[in-house]
Formats: structure tokens, sequence, C-alpha cells
């Protein structure tokens, strides 16, 4: 009898541990795996842990991986040179998107490869059953009237490809004009500083998810394979409520 007593109070433990297990456990997430081709203006900063990170609190989570090489372009990214994979890891490595970021000169003084070597790279994405996104940069600190110009050759490439273009120069111009003293470049005048690259993440988890976390910390930690944090930057919270509307007030949901 008692024997029985206590496999039936077992029984009554176990199920109740299993029943508040489902309710407490978090609801199911998508996932999306994301690979970023590009260089210097994709690895700085730690771009592609920052995209994740802020997808952390919404329904989709962004698993980002890279293959980037400094001043890389697409034609180099193509023929698998630098000791780059490129194209094996778009043929082999199952992803839902690849984003194309060619070198930040291209569009202006070789806007004609940009287009051949993005479209090529756009149906071999599409072959793959991945989407290809296309990363739209910024103009030089000291030349700003080259965004047009920058813009032009990336929309050619996204109109050609059927590709989603994510105008992140659009949004570093907006942030400039509204806080004329944001610093979002390092003293080159080329590569992004970490509030640069804080809105170039927001731009893509905006264009992938259609959402941004209503509220995010100030401060942005990533834990290493073996368990220990690192920081990757501190954003200040005024910097970071404008960055935030501007990129929800021009970049829309491309999938």
């Amino acid at each position: 009898m008692r024997r029985s007593y206590s496999i039936i109070i077992s029984c009554i433990f176990l199920l109740h541990f299993f029943v508040g297990g489902v309710i407490k456990a978090s609801p199911t997430r998508d996932t999306l795996r994301v690979l970023f081709v590009g260089n210097s203006y994709t690895y700085y900063n730690n771009l592609i842990q920052m995209v994740s990170l802020i997808s952390d609190s919404l329904e989709t989570k962004l698993i980002c991986t890279k293959s980037t090489a400094g001043g890389t372009n697409l034609g180099e990214h193509w023929n698998e040179q630098k000791g780059l994979q490129s194209r094996t890891l778009i043929e082999k490595g199952h992803y839902n998107i690849v984003v194309l970021q060619d070198h930040s000169m291209r569009p202006i003084e070789a806007a004609d490869s940009l287009v051949y070597f993005g479209n090529l790279f756009c149906d071999l994405i599409k072959k793959r059953g991945a989407r290809p996104f296309i990363y739209n940069t910024w103009s030089r600190e000291k030349t700003p009237s080259t965004q047009k110009q920058i813009n032009e050759g990336y929309k050619e490439l996204a109109s050609k490809c059927n590709a989603a273009r994510v105008p992140v120069g659009d949004c570093w111009q907006k942030v400039l004009e509204r806080l004329p003293s944001a610093s979002l470049y390092i003293s080159d005048g080329s590569h992004p500083s970490n509030l640069g690259t804080f809105i170039t993440a927001l731009c893509f988890v905006k264009a992938i998810t259609g959402k941004l976390p209503s509220s995010l910390p100030t401060v942005f930690n990533y834990y290493d394979r073996d368990g220990e944090t690192f920081r990757i930057m501190q954003v200040g919270k005024e910097e970071m409520a404008l960055c935030m509307d501007v990129v929800n007030g021009i970049i829309n949901q491309a999938l």
C-alpha cells in the first residue's frame, strides 16, 4: 500500500514538473541563418554579433556568420581570392539570407563590376534557396555628396536581381542631419565607430524581421565559446533613441 502510494505521489510530482515546464518554457522562436559577404565595413566592431544580439528579444532570432577580408570587393569574393570561400559557403551553408557588400568605392569607381559580380552572386544565392540582401553602404566623411552615386549603384544591382536593398547610408545621413555632433566614423573618415556599427546593425534587424525591440540595453555583451562575456560596445540612451527612430522611419521590412 505504501509502495503504491509512493508511486502515485511520484507520478503526480512528475506530471506537475512537466506541465509546469511546458507552461514556463519560452515559445518556440523562428530562426534565420544569415551570411554576410563583405570586408571591413562588415567585420568592424563585431557587426554580425550586434545584429544577433539585437534580435534576441524578437520573435525571429538571427544567427549570423561572415566571410570577410579587408579591402575586398565582390569580384575577389566570387573568385575566392585572399583565402575566401564565399561561393563555397553559399553553395553548402544552407543559409536563409546572404548579405552582399562590395568595396566602399566600387559604386563610384567600378559600378559595372559591382553590378556584374553582384548579379552572379544573387543568381547563386537564389539557386541555393536563399534570399540576397544588398548592403548599401555610406559615403566617406569628407565626401557626403557621393552618397547619391553610391545609392545608384546599389539600386541598380537590387533592381536587376530583384534583391532587398538595405539603405544603411541614408540612415547614417539622417542621423547626422538630426545630430551633427554624432560620431559615426573613426579617425580615418571611412570605417564606422561603435555608433556607426550600431546604426548598421539596427538597419539589418529591421529590414529582415520588420521590427526593432521596444527597448535595448545600453551595454552589449557577447558570450564566447567558453561561456565568458566580452563587451562589444556601449551606446548612450539619447543616441540609441535617435538611431532607432531614424531606422524605423527609413527601413522597411524586406522579407
